[in-house]
């Protein structure tokens, strides 16, 4: 390689570098920003996982002291004191709803589980669930009852074979045999059935001296 060739690559070499530098100067604090923003970002992400853990540790906490009071009334009184968001909103709603059915406030479990259902800020499986308990608690108002379980029993609902399965039995209690065993042959031969279930079901309609229905091909 002769010296001006070599002259002209150490001269190009020289100008690339000051561009690179001129670059640098020009948008390095873009980089710098982008830098800070991954390291506060993965900062924060750490932060509210620890705060979230911490408040899901306090809740759990808070509910193991609550269920060790020994009179039912005093325990739904401390569940329901409990401050919680999300599905641990839900689940506290949920024991202080059972807790309240146990120590004989129906009205209050009932009142308890139908805001839980409306509830927009709870996941729905949870709303859904606090549907069908209501649905399953002691109501003089037979009618209303029926048309909760109807309403829940509609296809596509995450508890309709459960509900079904309530319906058949309030048939049997109005004396209606032929529409609890249609009822309870549509639980059997649904592909989504349980196997607990279908056991249930099952032994029902044999003690209504009924045939089974086909083995559900899953």
């Amino acid at each position: 390689m002769s010296n001006s060739d070599s002259f002209i690559d150490e001269v190009a070499e020289e100008v690339r570098r000051d561009k690179l530098y001129g670059y640098l100067r020009r948008y390095g604090w873009i980089a710098v920003l982008c830098v800070l923003v991954l390291v506060g970002g993965a900062a924060w992400n750490e932060y509210r996982n620890a705060q979230q853990s911490a408040a899901a540790q306090a809740t759990g906490d808070a509910l193991l002291n609550a269920l060790q009071e020994d009179d039912t009334a005093a325990r739904a009184q401390a569940i329901a004191a409990i401050e919680s968001e999300g599905a641990a909103a839900a689940v506290t709603a949920l024991l202080t709803a059972a807790t309240q059915e146990e120590a004989g406030d129906i009205s209050a479990a009932a009142a308890t589980l139908d805001a839980l259902a409306v509830n927009s800020d709870i996941p729905e499986i949870y709303r859904d669930l606090a549907a069908f308990k209501s649905a399953m608690l002691p109501n003089d108002d037979a009618a209303a009852r029926l048309l909760a379980l109807e309403a829940l029993a509609q296809p596509g609902q995450p508890f309709s074979l459960l509900a079904l399965e309530q319906l058949a039995y309030a048939s049997l209690a109005a004396g209606d045999t032929a529409t609890a065993v249609d009822t309870l042959r549509r639980i059997a031969e649904d592909a989504a059935v349980t196997r607990g279930l279908r056991e249930r079901v099952q032994t029902l309609l044999v003690a209504l001296g009924e045939p089974l229905p086909e083995p559900v091909t899953q």
